[in-house]
Order: C-alpha cells, then sequence, then structure tokens
C-alpha cells in the first residue's frame, strides 16, 4: 500500500467515545477498544488514539475557518491543511486497524514478493440527528403519533451510526449494502421531487479531506456507495496474492470496486465533494480494473505444474503483461490531466507511472525467455507474429514467417532483454525519486528482483564474439485471455426489512400521496352481501361499489383501500384474511377504516368524506409497486435519484368481500 494514502474506515469519532462493539452485521469495527494481554499493544493503542484526537481537532479548527473565511488564498490554504489532515488521519487508522489484527486475527503468510496495491480511503461523516425532521414529517404528512416511532427513529441512528466504522471484510460489506438499502426504502417512503427530508447531510472527501454538505438524501446514499467500492478496494489489497485463490479473490475484489464506482458515476452527477465528480470516478474505475488485470496477470505467473519453458505460455504472459502496462499508462494519463491532476495523491500517480514501465519491461522479458528458451513448432509461429505484428486483416498479404532460425530468435530475444533492462531500470529510477516510493520496501524488492532476473538472462546470451548490435525489439502486442468485466454491486444480496413497516405499505403510504382516513364506518350485511368486491393485497382495495347496497349507503367508495376491520390494523393484510375476517362477522356488521387516495394538491385530512376523486385508481396497478410488499423486502437495486420509482405491476381479479 501506499503510506500516504493508505485509508481505512475505521477510526476515532470526534468526540472519542467509544463504537458499537464487533461482531455483528449492524456494528462498525471496534478500533478504539481492543481487549490484548501485551501491555506494550495496549499503550501503542493509546498513543494512537492521542494522536488521532489531536488530528480531529486540528480538522475541526481548519473546517470553521474554511466555513467563515471568504478570502480565496486563505480557503486554499485551509483546504491544503486539511488534505494533510486527512492523509495523517488515515494513516493513523490503518495503523491502529492493523494493530488490532494482528491481535485479534493473523493475517496470512506470503510466501512470494508481489507489487503493491492502491486502496482507496473511506469517506467519514458526523453524527446525523434523525428525529425531529422524521418526527415531524410522520406527524404531518402521514397523521400518525412522531413520538410513537422512537424505536424506529434510533434503530435507523444506530445502523448509520454502524457504518461510519466497518469492518475490513465481508461483514463491513453487508453492513454498508443493509444501510444503503434502508436509505432507498426511506427515499421512496419521504422523499419527493419538491420535498427533502430537511437533513443536512455532511461527508468528508476521500481525497482531499474538505467537507462537503447537501440536503438531499442522494448525496447520503452516493457516499454509502462510494464507501462500498473502497471497502472492496481494501479488501482485494489486504489479499494474499502469492496464492491462485488469492489472486482470484483480489481481482474480484478491484472489479465490484469499478462496479460501484461505475454506477455511481452513472447515477449521481452533481457531486459536492472532489471525490466523486465524474472524472475522479472514471479514473477511480480505470485504476480498479488495471489492479484487476494485474491480479489476472499475477494468476497466471506463479509457479505451475506445467514445464516451466512453455512457448506458448510464455508467450500468453508477455501479451498479459504489454495489457496491464497499457491500462496502467491510460490511468497515468488520465490522473496527471486536469482536474484529477489537482486532488489526486501524488503518490498514487508515481505509483501507477512506476507500475506501468514495470509490466512493459516484464512483456519484453517474458518475450525473450519464449524466444530464447523453446525452439517453437510450426504451428507457434503464427502466435509469435501476432505478439509483434497483433493480427493482420485477412485482406493483406503475409509475408514470410518471423525468426525461422534459432540465431535469429537469440538476437531478437536478446534486443527484448535490453528494452527489458531498460525499462526496468527506469522504474527504479522513477521509484527512487519518490520520498513516498522509497519507503515502500516491498516495491523496491520486486523491481530488483526483476532486474537481476533480466541481467541474468541477457549475460548468458551475450556471446564473446557477438560484434553485431542487436536490433530495436519491435513492441509487444497487448492482449488479454480473461476479459474482465465490472461487476455493480449486488443490493438485493443483503435482506432488510424496512424499518417503518408500520407506515403501511409503500404503494399507498408514502410522501409521494395524500390521502384522507375516513371512519369507522358501519357496514352491515345485506341479502346480496355487503355490496362492494375486494381485490389485491397490502392493502386491499374496495374494487366496486354496488349501487343502492350497505356499502354505498355507508359512504364506502370504489378506489378506497380498507387499514382496520373492528379496529384492528390490516394495512398489511392479505386479501384472503381480510375476506376471512369478513365472513366471520354476523348480522350486527362489520366496523371498517379505509383511506381514498387525494389529487397531489390536497393536502391529507381525516374527518368526514368530501367529493372523492373518483376513478383516480381504477385498478391497483395505477400506483402500486407491486403486490403485498412483505415484512422483510429488498428495495430496488437501481439508485433512482433523478428518476421517478419503477413501479411493478400486479394482478388480482375481482373477488366478492363475503357471501349472503
Amino acid at each position: 500500500m501506499v503510506p500516504e494514502d493508505r485509508r481505512d474506515g475505521p477510526g476515532a469519532a470526534e468526540d472519542g467515545a467509544p463504537l458499537p462493539a464487533a461482531g455483528s452485521a449492524r456494528q462498525g469495527c471496534d478500533t478504539l477498544v481492543a481487549q490484548t494481554p501485551c501491555g506494550r499493544l495496549q499503550s501503542h493503542r493509546a498513543r494512537i488514539h492521542q494522536q488521532i484526537n489531536k488530528e480531529l481537532r486540528m480538522r475541526t479548527g481548519a473546517e470553521n475557518l474554511y466555513r467563515a473565511t471568504s478570502n480565496a488564498r486563505v480557503r486554499a490554504t485551509v483546504a491544503l491543511e486539511l488534505s494533510y489532515v486527512n492523509s495523517s488521519l488515515q494513516l493513523l487508522k490503518e495503523e491502529l486497524e492493523e494493530l488490532n489484527c494482528s491481535v485479534d486475527t493473523e493475517l496470512p503468510e506470503r510466501e512470494g514478493t508481489t507489487v503493491p496495491m492502491i486502496p482507496l480511503g473511506l469517506k467519514e461523516t458526523k453524527e446525523l440527528d434523525w428525529s425531529t425532521a422524521l418526527k415531524e414529517l410522520i406527524s404531518g404528512h402521514f397523521g400518525e403519533d412522531g413520538a410513537s416511532y422512537e424505536t424506529e427513529i434510533r434503530e435507523l441512528a444506530d445502523l448509520r451510526q454502524a457504518v461510519r466504522t466497518p469492518s475490513r471484510s465481508e461483514s463491513g460489506l453487508e453492513l454498508l449494502t443493509a444501510y444503503y438499502n434502508q436509505l432507498c426504502l426511506l427515499d421512496a417512503r419521504f422523499v419527493t421531487p419538491a420535498r427533502s427530508l430537511g437533513l443536512l447531510f455532511q461527508w468528508y472527501d476521500s481525497l482531499t479531506g474538505v467537507p462537503a454538505q447537501q440536503r438531499a438524501l442522494a448525496f447520503e446514499k452516493g457516499s454509502v456507495l462510494f464507501n462500498i467500492g473502497a471497502l472492496h478496494t481494501q479488501i482485494g489489497a489486504r489479499q494474499d496474492r502469492s496464492c491462485p485463490a488469492g489472486t482470484s479473490q483480489a481481482a474480484e475484489s478491484f472489479q465490484r470496486a469499478a462496479g460501484a464506482f461505475s454506477l455511481l458515476r452513472e447515477k449521481f452527477s452533481r457531486a459536492p465533494s472532489p471525490d466523486m465528480s465524474p472524472a475522479s470516478l472514471s479514473m477511480l474505475e480505470q485504476l480498479m480494473a488495471a489492479q484487476a488485470q494485474e491480479c489476472v496477470f499475477e494468476g497466471l505467473s506463479l509457479p505451475a505444474p506445467a514445464a516451466p519453458h512453455d512457448f506458448m505460455a510464455q508467450l500468453r504472459l508477455a501479451q498479459e503483461a504489454a495489457q496491464v502496462a497499457a491500462q496502467y499508462e491510460l490511468v497515468h494519463q488520465t490522473m496527471t490531466r486536469p482536474p484529477v491532476c489537482n486532488y489526486v495523491p501524488f503518490p498514487w500517480t508515481a505509483l501507477v507511472h512506476v507500475k506501468a514501465k514495470h509490466f512493459r519491461a516484464l512483456a519484453h522479458y517474458h518475450a525473450a525467455v519464449a524466444l530464447c528458451d523453446s525452439p517453437p513448432a510450426e504451428a507457434e509461429l503464427l502466435a509469435l507474429e501476432q505478439v509483434f505484428l497483433g493480427p493482420l486483416p485477412p485482406s493483406e498479404p503475409r509475408g514470410p514467417v518471423l525468426l525461422q532460425e534459432r540465431e535469429e530468435r537469440r538476437k531478437l530475444g536478446k534486443a527484448h532483454l535490453k528494452r527489458a533492462i531498460l525499462g526496468q531500470e527506469e522504474a527504479l529510477r522513477l521509484h527512487a525519486a519518490g520520498r513516498a516510493l522509497r519507503r515502500l520496501d516491498l516495491l523496491q524488492a520486486v523491481l530488483g528482483q526483476a532486474l537481476r532476473c533480466s541481467l541474468t538472462r541477457y549475460s548468458e546470451l551475450d556471446l564473446e564474439d557477438d560484434f553485431f548490435e542487436a536490433a530495436e525489439a519491435p513492441d509487444i502486442q497487448p492482449k488479454t485471455y480473461r476479459r474482465l468485466e465490472l461487476r455493480a454491486p449486488s443490493f438485493s444480496r443483503v435482506k432488510v426489512a424496512d424499518i417503518f413497516h408500520r407506515l403501511g405499505p409503500l404503494s399507498v403510504f408514502s410522501a409521494k400521496n395524500h390521502w384522507r382516513l375516513v371512519g369507522p364506518v358501519h357496514v352491515t350485511r345485506g341479502e346480496g352481501g355487503f355490496g362492494f368486491t375486494l381485490r389485491g393485497d397490502s392493502p386491499v382495495l374496495i374494487a366496486a361499489v354496488i349501487p343502492g347496497g350497505h356499502a354505498a349507503a355507508a359512504g364506502l367508495q370504489e378506489g378506497d383501500y380498507i387499514v382496520s376491520v373492528n379496529g384492528q390494523p390490516c394495512k398489511w393484510w392479505k386479501h384472503a384474511e381480510v375476506v376471512a375476517q369478513l365472513k366471520g362477522v354476523g348480522d350486527e356488521g362489520v366496523s371498517l377504516q379505509v383511506v381514498t387516495l387525494l389529487p397531489s394538491a390536497e393536502p391529507p385530512s381525516t374527518g368526514d368524506r368530501r367529493p372523492a376523486l373518483r376513478g383516480l385508481l381504477r385498478n391497483q396497478k395505477d400506483c402500486s409497486w407491486g403486490t403485498s410488499v412483505p415484512a422483510r423486502a429488498s428495495p430496488k437495486p437501481l439508485l433512482g435519484w433523478s428518476r421517478k420509482a419503477k413501479r411493478d405491476k400486479s394482478g388480482g381479479g375481482l373477488s366478492a368481500a363475503a357471501p349472503p
């Protein structure tokens, strides 16, 4: 990992209070309370906590000054200071997390030496008070006592507190995904295009540390999705890539990270912070795709039972290395262009540049090994041509096959080794030029080992009587035999229960709809029944009212939703449950409460029925996301920040409420 930019989610809260204990998918990673028998480790933890608290106080002061001043020069200076503080905080949190992991879990011992990866730090946020805004909305729009939902509001607040410090594991990903799903349900229930929750969501930029804030719930959703991608990068960077299983897991993690950033870039375009701008997300997507491709190369280059000097295997490695180099060169170009170059960490840019040179040199090295170690068969010469020249169009005449003589292959292999040595020396020079990279001893070891292998091969091919200067080696054509696809987050994998389930099904009881509560209405049974038919589930819809019947006399109308039967709330009842309840009543009749949907311009109310909007809801397809919403439901996987929620189709035919 790059020292200045090793970012991690676990960290101390602003007030230094202990965080929830680990061990649950609904709790964050406890980095402040770690039990260990070793007093030295505990003292080390205490020192780190003191430094974290100091940095947090500095950040608070700089943040206040940043908001208070209008001087452009002062704001620029404070923003630079905030980036330094953010980098120091991420370093301290990474050190603290590794210290805890050294006691709690044993990291796998690495047999080989691999190139460090670039993980992305999590966005941080401050505590948020949901209580006032949600209680006012529940009381004002839903017509219920907001104080009775104290438990639900506390559960939501605890979940948000936990996602501030997720563990770097699958449980941390599940925690973030569960909170994201709850935000989708909150968005569907409480937010309309014309009205937000009225809360100010504040998140710190992951790259610069500068705070950004918005009143839109979409910013909260986008920041959580960003952290899902960032956590995937941290999990991928921690894998042991000296074994096939580790390279495969790391590649999958970086694929999922790239998919998260791609989805965020497509769905969230008005970012208040640089790390969520389209340019930054595109850069991060390219970077994670390149790191995933690097894992593919590492998996192919691991020792295998097959012959180590297999001609085709070496050619594939050469092209895979060229593919990795091409992708890192593209990332480096993106990082050095504005506006990304203004806030991307310099050690990232330096490391990407080193990797591009390193893998370009590895491509030439493996091409030289293929040329010199094993003579190719007649059928393999065409593959060798494509490595150097690329695939030729069928219409273009093909010249003589390259390198039919062994001496020609030796000379060309020597030329490739020369380019490999020059590239590896350049990579080492770039490594030594960067102060941050100089502290990466692992990277220096990888580069030095590659250079020594190339020099050894070159000395074996350099004959005493070879007085001819080797020709310039051609470029290796990039090609991958395992094209990686971006993997979008699977939100449906984590099932959640709607915290505000008691308010009723989202198809009716949301801020997007207005309704009037009517009743209790007493309906008696006549010779032909109650005089209405029902359809649908959760809530059950009065599909038709017989003119002149008992239901019509009581004031029930087509399009009403039954929400209470004889004092029992039935918002979530199925059609069969309501029918069974009505069948069981005697001649005394039944007491019903219903709601009538109103035009959006008319506010919700209770009491006597005014002229209702007949035909507003001729069938349940016009207002429902689907049939009944179960107690444990998973929201739609798409963000839907700038679109109206898509609604499913619901069926259900007419059915008599009760026989005569």
